[in-house]
């Protein structure tokens, strides 16, 4: 027990509680969460004090709530995270008025110039790390302005919004992560809809890079406050979640060495050269030939971010322990198996029949481990024992319905 570490976060999904699990694995320690309603993820949790507030993403609420908390924890170090886009977005710019806590996370400066995925390309550009071929539109245009000759690729294309944060504050109910465009007029139908929502920012229109759940990678860094890289580590996805709003979550990652994705040294570079202070999360696609992609950068730790941990790196003792500065740079070598969908999902879900018996051999070698199957928070807590179950149960009727099972390679 270190009773003097307390971890503090925005938000309540599975991001806040895989990283109160890490915390308390690590310190022994209690997290507390604000959010603005209560999420079966963190419900009933021992590990967490978890209090709602409506309005805690109203950025003025946001600072006297924590304002507030730490006046009633004075002489604790007080580490504060986000774990939405949101939420990580309102402490960047606003961590310079809560001086009382601890904020690893990057400068407002930089996040005005990383942040927007066209900003971010812009990035990858000048520093050598290939993207999907993309073009950027700042209206609706039309539809003959958008056909595979002028766009340089091939339909079907994705549509996405460049700026995340903004997208999900304008909600409509026809409302996706992403999109697929078949022809020109589809894609002017998505954007348009995107655009009446009242979403301001650009829109990007990108290749489609072929390959299902497992061709996907997720790359995680923690850079200290100094802006040095001390620590990577590699998920190779076997599944995603495949409802309209979770679609690209990850489900279930295996871990791989780093030194197996060449473009990390690329990575690493970018985000010194750019004094990048904080957790940051990649997502990236094998292209076959083509090498391997970057799709976007989170500023924050990934909602998946407990596969870090399983596999011995820790991230509540990355922020403790290595914010502060150093020299050394972790990179994982150890193969793992995390996942929080049942176990069952993982291995019959994913299009990867080797990656399935590497899952299966992972798991019976006893490295494997499920976000929400902790046995402290579990053991006297029938409350969470039936909600971790219900959870898990709706994951296979989530994938029932949306992910048909996929033909094996």
């Amino acid at each position: 027990m270190n009773n003097d570490i307390v971890p503090v976060f925005l938000g309540a999904d599975l991001n806040c509680y895989n990283f109160a699990r890490a915390f308390h694995e690590a310190y022994g320690v209690k997290s507390y969460a604000f959010g603005r309603y209560a999420i079966s993820a963190t419900k009933y949790s021992k590990i967490i004090n978890f209090k709602i507030v409506p309005d805690i993403d109203n950025e003025e609420t946001m600072l006297r709530e924590l304002t507030a908390f730490a006046e009633q924890h004075k002489g604790k170090r007080l580490y504060l995270f986000g774990c939405t886009d949101d939420y990580a977005a309102m402490i960047i710019r606003r961590h310079r008025e809560l001086p009382e806590y601890i904020c690893p996370c990057p400068s407002e400066e930089l996040y005005g110039s990383i942040q927007k995925k066209a900003e971010f390309y812009e990035m990858c550009e000048k520093h050598g790390i290939p993207y999907p071929k993309t073009a950027v539109f700042t209206s609706t245009p039309e539809a003959q302005d958008i056909t595979a000759e002028k766009l340089g690729f091939e339909y079907p294309i994705v549509v996405k919004p460049s700026s995340s944060v903004d997208y999900w504050k304008h909600p409509f109910d026809t409302m996706k992560k992403v999109y697929f465009a078949n022809t020109p007029e589809e894609a002017v139908e998505i954007i348009a809809e995107i655009y009446a929502s009242g979403y301001p920012d650009k829109m990007i229109l990108q290749k489609l890079i072929p390959g299902g759940d497992s061709n996907m990678r997720v790359l995680t860094a923690f850079s200290d406050k100094n802006g040095k890289v001390r620590a990577m580590c590699l998920g190779h996805t076997m599944v995603e979640e495949h409802t309209p709003h979770g679609l690209g979550n990850h489900a279930a990652i295996v871990t791989e060495p780093v030194t197996d994705l060449a473009i990390a040294e690329n990575i690493r570079k970018m985000l010194e050269d750019c004094k990048y202070t904080g957790f940051s999360n990649f997502d990236i696609k094998d292209a076959g030939e083509d090498g391997f992609k970057v799709f976007e950068i989170n500023l924050r730790q990934g909602r998946s971010n407990y596969y870090v941990t399983s596999c011995g790196m820790n991230i509540a003792r990355l922020a403790v322990e290595k914010w502060d500065g150093g020299d050394d740079c972790t990179l994982n070598e150890t193969e793992w198996f995390w996942h929080h969908v049942p176990e069952s999902v993982a291995y019959e879900y994913t299009e990867d029949a080797a990656l399935s018996e590497k899952a299966k051999k992972l798991k019976a070698e006893g490295k494997s481990s499920c976000s929400l199957k902790y046995g402290f928070d579990l053991k006297l807590n029938p409350l969470r024992l039936v909600c971790v179950a219900e959870q898990l149960r709706r994951q296979k009727k989530k994938f029932r319905l949306y992910c048909p099972k996929p033909e094996r390679n």
